[in-house]
């Protein structure tokens, strides 16, 4: 098994010299955060290629993903299931959100990168945010090559979402883009923290997990960093607006996490199994605990207007 602790630094990573320089000390908070930022990636950083164990077989006596975080768990339909089913089930869900993972992260590099179009090349913010990009994309190989390994069909979002998504990231900008970047990693930074921790969860995808909670952290500071500052100079209206935008982008995130076809996958009565995980109540409490960190942000930012709330509601994120 790989070491899940072991750090390299990425290639070509900046290592401080640009923090010196007295142009970038000037910039204020903004490049003081990109700076710390950067400082962080070049002393913490993975490479998923060697840090997880690709090679040894899939061990099938292991969950995919903490089992309490199975859409079924708590369910009649859960407690009817033996063992291998309910193994079966969590590895076949784990991929799904990894391949939604891949979906948002494609999303979020290209908001980035047109945000950064026009910024000065030689600032900390704008090393930061090609450095976050990096990551993302190691990330996005990383989830897939665990899909891959977990035995998982590539799964896809719902044709609506997926086009709802080419259009976001085409249309977001300032704290809508940003937001909603922190909306998709939010979500997931809990149950992962999770997932790392159980020794019922696959070795390999501890690793995996271990990997993208220890990223993401910087992902969310620099994603909060961001929506504060853009929605300083945001107006009532522009807020009020960005406010929906962020909770629909965020209610099409969390429904497509598990495609309705990981029961099929894993052996079970789809239309049973759909059913009855829409009415959950334990996973939609799992759900609203994980967020809680995310609505009081949203709250203390002024995201959480009626209409917007209308939609973290049917998410069950509050």
């Amino acid at each position: 098994m790989a070491s899940s602790t072991g750090i390299v630094r990425p290639t070509g990573q900046p290592t401080g010299q640009a923090a010196g320089r007295p142009a970038e000390r000037d910039r204020g908070d903004e490049q003081d955060v990109a700076r710390r930022l950067l400082d962080s990636a070049a002393r913490l950083a993975y490479d998923p290629a060697v840090e997880v164990d690709w090679e040894t077989p899939l061990d099938k006596d292991f969950h995919g993903a903490s089992p309490e975080w199975s859409t079924l768990y708590g369910t009649p339909y859960w407690d009817e299931l033996t063992e291998e089913q309910r193994k079966e089930l969590t590895r076949q869900e784990a991929a799904s959100v990894a391949s939604t993972g891949i979906w948002f992260e494609m999303i979020l590099q290209q908001m980035v990168l047109r945000d950064i179009y026009s910024k000065d090349p030689t600032s900390a913010e704008f090393q930061w945010a090609l450095t976050e990009i990096a990551e993302e994309c190691r990330h996005s190989i990383m989830f897939a090559r665990g899909a891959r390994k977990l035995g998982a069909p590539p799964y896809r979002p719902h044709r609506i979402a997926f086009e709802l998504g080419r259009a976001f990231k085409t249309l977001a900008f300032g704290e809508a883009a940003y937001a909603a970047i922190l909306v998709a990693e939010e979500v997931l930074d809990v149950m992962q923290r999770d997932w790392m921790r159980d020794e019922r969860v696959v070795p390999f995808v501890r690793t995996i997990n271990n990997i993208h909670v220890v990223e993401e952290s910087r992902h969310m500071k620099f994603a909060r960093d961001e929506t504060r500052k853009r929605l300083a100079g945001a107006g009532r209206l522009r807020r009020r607006i960005h406010a929906l935008v962020i909770a629909i982008a965020a209610y099409v995130i969390v429904t497509s996490m598990v495609n309705r076809k990981v029961y099929a996958n894993a052996g079970l009565d789809e239309k049973r199994a759909v059913r009855e995980a829409r009415t959950n109540e334990h996973h939609r409490a799992m759900m609203r605990s994980s967020c809680s960190g995310l609505m009081e942000f949203l709250a203390s930012a002024g995201l959480l207007t009626k209409p917007a709330l209308v939609f973290y509601k049917r998410a069950n994120l509050i």
